[in-house]
């Protein structure tokens, strides 16, 4: 029998930084064994569009039971699970191909938000009991995160409902908040060992629902 995947993305580094902690800290767990699952951890691209494409590529291939991706989010000092993704481009800056789409819809035909699938409640509880300072957000944004974060869900929405999947901001890392005074950080190894809780968390969870036949919260 095959193992179950988890999917854990992060991204390339965008905006001159010279690497993003969404990466460093997903590649981290790539072939971790969680709760019977592997960990496989891709690198998505910093584009509108493209990094869909990558996407829908990676769930194709690996067939995931769970599907996290992680995005930095300079400002913020906690691991943020994300509630909802909206249907709308309107991006601040440039990409990393130099596209800044304004106020234009994701998918044309698609709905005005989804909801992540996962237990983010239960996660965040799993990762402050780790040690990681931990949120529920409200918004991810309109960069590429919500494009990839819309994306996902709209995709196992379409092809895949059982599986589940959202979306997860964290802070810069110390090496990157020296160039931001005043900007807060998290060590790597925190935001390292958050992620490992909530994966922890949210197939416990999972498999708790599948065996009693109950809801997932």
């Amino acid at each position: 029998m095959t193992q179950p995947i988890i999917l854990l993305t992060g991204f390339e580094p965008f905006e001159q930084e010279p690497l993003n902690p969404s990466w460093e800290a997903v590649r981290a767990l790539d072939g971790w064994q969680c709760e019977g699952a592997r960990v496989v951890a891709r690198q998505l691209p910093c584009v509108f569009g493209v990094a869909l494409q990558t996407l829908d590529t990676l769930l194709a291939e690996f067939k995931p039971v769970l599907v996290l991706c992680v995005g930095q989010a300079g400002g913020r000092s906690q691991l943020s699970l994300e509630r909802v993704a909206i249907n709308v481009d309107d991006a601040r800056i440039a990409d990393n191909a130099g596209r800044q789409p304004i106020d234009q819809p994701i998918y044309g035909d698609g709905p005005a938000a989804y909801f992540s699938t996962l237990p983010i409640k239960g996660m965040v509880k799993a990762m402050r009991a780790a040690g990681a300072p931990a949120e529920v957000s409200q918004t991810a944004g309109t960069f590429v995160c919500n494009h990839v974060f819309y994306g996902l869900m709209h995709s196992l929405a379409q092809h895949t409902p059982a599986v589940r999947g959202g979306f997860m901001h964290i802070p810069y890392i110390p090496s990157q908040a020296v160039r931001h005074p005043g900007q807060p950080s998290l060590a790597l190894d925190t935001v390292i060992d958050g992620l490992r809780a909530a994966l922890q968390s949210a197939m416990t969870l999972q498999q708790d629902v599948v065996e009693g036949g109950g809801q997932l919260h």
